[in-house]
Parts: structure tokens; sequence; C-alpha cells
């Protein structure tokens, strides 16, 4: 007889990466019975590439229902929660990225204190004990109050009585052309020994920006117009004088792109000379011409293959959106390494 699929809850869901990376670990082993995202844009994108939960669940108000994704998880009971026995959570990291104001649990936002959206993931796991609670952050977090915060969420993990592993990986190790450095961190439940568990080795490694390219003729509106290409010249000469490193950057098409951010410079840090045939005609209004050194910035399809999402991932909504979804979003192939790891620990307790 086929065993049960084990039910996993998707919190801070964003466009599903961490999802569709445990899904490609366990297969039709895993199905998603809850799914939490806060941000309404980010919901249409998940919703256009998966279609479960199908059903409703507990009493609060989804936000779609198609599939079935609920807004603020501060709003919704644990008891509203059906039982699960993976919780996936890629609980906001702005509270503690190098780009941010690193407040961490003191962090506010809209009145939500983004650092603490950590203890929502806590007080569900606690009444529902899952057999592994699954998280992603940024890099900062290690580093944040000299490692205090870090070990904040270590020690309350360990109270409520879970076994807690984490690493920081980085995304050009797993077969993507990115150079993005987070943290991992995976608690399994006392009950389960855990102490084979170990975090992926490096693996195919040496894909680059060349290997990423969308087919040529890529449109003109993403070849940057001379006036800005001169303005982001001017920005960069004014922070090189003071001595740091702010501005534009070329990035080669045989290396790796910097890590892809959700604003400010995320794409123009990670433009590209593109000398295939394109036109030269704009197709939005900009000041002057587009630029003769073929310089452009990547294209969304470009970034989250920078991501690891395949090209049958849809991204239905426009440019702006996406380019913030995508920065937000996970590397898929390092989700899946992981998430290897972990059937591996739990398919050894059967």
């Amino acid at each position: 007889m086929k065993p049960q699929a084990l039910k996993t809850i998707d919190l801070f869901a964003g466009i599903g990466g961490i999802r569709m990376g445990f899904e490609l670990a366990f297969g039709d082993g895993i199905e998603t019975v809850f799914a939490s995202e806060f941000d309404e844009h980010a919901v249409k994108t998940y919703g256009a590439n998966f279609s479960t939960p199908s059903h409703p669940s507990g009493s609060a108000e989804p936000m779609s229902s198609d599939p079935y994704v609920y807004g603020d998880i501060t709003g919704i009971s644990a008891d509203d929660i059906p039982a699960f026995d993976i919780c996936l959570a890629g609980f906001p990291c702005q509270a503690f990225s190098i780009a941010g104001a690193k407040k961490g649990f003191d962090d506010n936002f809209k009145g939500r204190s983004r650092g603490t959206l950590f203890f929502d993931v806590l007080r569900i796991c606690e009444r529902h004990k899952p057999s592994v609670i699954f998280c992603e952050n940024v890099k900062g977090l290690v580093m944040h109050d000299k490692g205090r915060t870090l070990e904040v969420i270590r020690g309350a993990l360990r109270q409520i009585g879970y076994t807690v592993y984490d690493a920081v990986l980085n995304s050009k190790d797993y077969g993507v052309a990115q150079n993005r450095e987070r943290i991992y961190i995976v608690a399994f439940r006392g009950d389960i020994d855990a102490s084979a568990f170990r975090f992926p080795e490096p693996a195919q490694a040496g894909v680059v920006l060349r290997d990423i390219l969308e087919d040529a003729p890529i449109p003109s509106r993403y070849y940057l117009s001379d006036t800005y290409l001169a303005t982001l010249e001017r920005h960069k000469r004014r922070h090189e004088s003071r001595g740091n490193g702010f501005g534009y950057q070329v990035r080669s098409l045989d290396g790796t792109s910097g890590a892809i951010v959700c604003g400010g410079m995320g794409r123009e840090r990670n433009l590209i000379v593109d000398h295939r045939e394109h036109s030269m005609v704009p197709t939005t209004a900009i000041k002057g011409k587009i630029n003769d050194a073929d310089i452009r910035k990547l294209t969304p399809r470009e970034w989250a293959r920078l991501q690891g999402f395949p090209d049958s991932y849809k991204l239905p909504l426009s440019d702006t959106h996406l380019y913030k979804q995508l920065g937000n979003s996970v590397t898929v192939p390092v989700i899946a390494a992981i998430a290897r790891e972990i059937r591996a620990v739990l398919e050894a307790q059967a």
C-alpha cells in the first residue's frame, strides 16, 4: 500500500519557491494543506502556479479561493490550521538584511514586526508539533546582534522540543548562476533520530550567466537608454570618489550574477552586455536613445532562471512585480537539495 503523503504548510509562501523545492524532492509524497502570504501580488503569481490547498481551512477568510491562500498569519489561530508534518517558512528577511536597517526583533513595518514573525512560526509549530520545521533567511541573520538573534531562534526551537541544524549555503554551488548566500534552518522534532542529517555538499557548479539568457532578440525595453546609463555612471563615480563600491555593475557572461534583490540597485547591479541582434527602437518612454554599447537588464525570465525556477513556471504579472517577487524568493535547487536530505532522515524512521 502506498504510504500516505506528508502534509506541509507554506507560511510566508511568496511565489512558492520553498514549496517547489520540496515538491521536487518528495514528488507526490507531500501535499500542501495550508498556505499563507501577506502580499496580494505574490498570491496572484502563487495561484497561477499551484492548485492546492483546494479546501478552506478554519474560520479565517482567505485572500484567494483557487488555491486557498490566507493573508496575515498573525491574525490566524493555530487551531484553524490543519494538522501537518512539515512547516515551510521563509519568514521575512528585511529585519536582518545587510541592505536594511538590521533591527531584527525590534523592527517594525506598518505596525507589524517583521523580525518577530518568526514567533508566529513558533506558536503554530508548538501547537501542531510537526516532524520538521524548515526556515530560510538572509545571511545577515547570522551576524545580527553579534549572533544573539540567531541563538534566540535556535533556543526557541529547542525549547519547544526540536533538534536544530543551520548552515549558510551559496546558490552558485547548486546549479545556478547567482552568487547568493542564505542561511537555512532545519529543525527535527526531538523523537526523530536526525543524527545522520547533513546539509548537501556543493553540486553542479560552473553554471554561468551565458547559460541562462533568453533567446534573442530581447525586447528593446530591457536595453538601457544612453541618458540613463550616463546617470548611472555619474552616480558610480560619486560613490567611488567617496571610497565605496556602490553603483551599477556590468557582469561577465562567463561569470555569475550578484544576489538579485527586490528593489534599489537590484537590476542595475546585474547588467550584462548582449551584442546579439535587437531592435534599437524604444517601445517605452525613455530619455535619449538606446545605448550603443548593448548594455541591458536581465529579464524577469532570466531572473527566474537565476533562482532555479523551470521555464514552465508562469510569470503572469508586470515586470515591476516580478522583479520584486523573484528577488524576494528562494533558489529552488538549493531548497530541493536540502529537502532530499530531510527526506532521507524521515524515510530512515519508517
